[in-house]
């Protein structure tokens, strides 16, 4: 395939993952709170796995170890800081029924945006290497699936429908596509290697400031083993497919 297909159909695909929140419908409120969190864990580890052990070292390998390279890890990591600091905008990681505050478009919009940036990413890390693109897809997913439980929650109890809040979910994620397009576009005229180091940026902050953030405060021995298990997990789950594909 070509590194257009490549990109086309990961980001799309990632968009279809938007649909998992009709599992909600399907699981039982224990149980989905039971999973998520260990998800939560299992997504973090794969996010900083990713962004440590793949995509900085080849960032590097592409453009040097220089203080440009460390300045995009920087911004990528600030500029989601700024979103949430800005438009109060953090992944939401609870069954529906925990949701207090629904803020349904505001969610949207914000995901949408995430979404956006991601694409860029995923479009970025394809144009450097189709390995490095294909590994940056599963650190990504193994993130996108907890995110769009709590989505999904969060608009059905802000008064959506089951059917509307599924189908505004995926288009939200359809500006991953759009995102990628803009990212293969201009890389026939410039350099964007630069996508790379940034995007590890988005990965360190989500897993270290919003994800980790959620999952350390319990009081339960078990649960916290098990959540450092899946933690863990994520970790060799990147690490594993970077040694194959070396």
């Amino acid at each position: 395939m070509s590194v257009l297909e490549w990109i086309l159909i990961s980001t799309f695909s990632m968009s279809l993952f938007s649909f998992v929140g009709v599992f909600t419908l399907v699981l039982k409120e224990d149980l989905l709170k039971k999973i998520i969190l260990p998800l939560v864990s299992l997504s973090a580890g794969a996010l900083l796995g990713g962004a440590f052990l793949h995509m900085i070292p080849e960032a590097i390998e592409a453009m040097g170890n220089s203080q440009t390279l460390w300045l995009w890890v920087i911004l990528g990591f600030s500029l989601f800081f700024l979103m949430e600091q800005f438009i109060h905008w953090h992944h939401c990681h609870k069954a529906p029924t925990e949701h207090k505050t629904p803020v349904t478009y505001l969610i949207l919009i914000a995901d949408g945006l995430h979404n956006f940036i991601g694409g860029l990413a995923i479009a970025g890390a394809f144009l450097v290497d189709i390995r490095v693109g294909i590994i940056t897809w599963l650190a990504c997913a193994a993130h996108e699936i907890p995110q769009e439980f709590g989505d999904f929650g969060i608009l059905i109890h802000g008064g959506w429908t089951k059917s509307k809040a599924l189908w505004f979910n995926f288009f939200s994620g359809l500006t991953m596509v759009l995102g990628a397009l803009i990212a293969y576009y201009f890389s026939g005229n410039y350099d964007v290697r630069f996508l790379l180091p940034f995007a590890a940026g988005n990965f360190i902050y989500i897993a270290a400031s919003d994800l980790i953030p959620e999952v350390k405060h319990s009081q339960d021995i078990k649960t916290n083993i098990v959540h450092f298990a899946s933690f863990i997990a994520g970790v060799i789950l990147i690490l594993s497919v970077r040694i194959i594909f070396e």
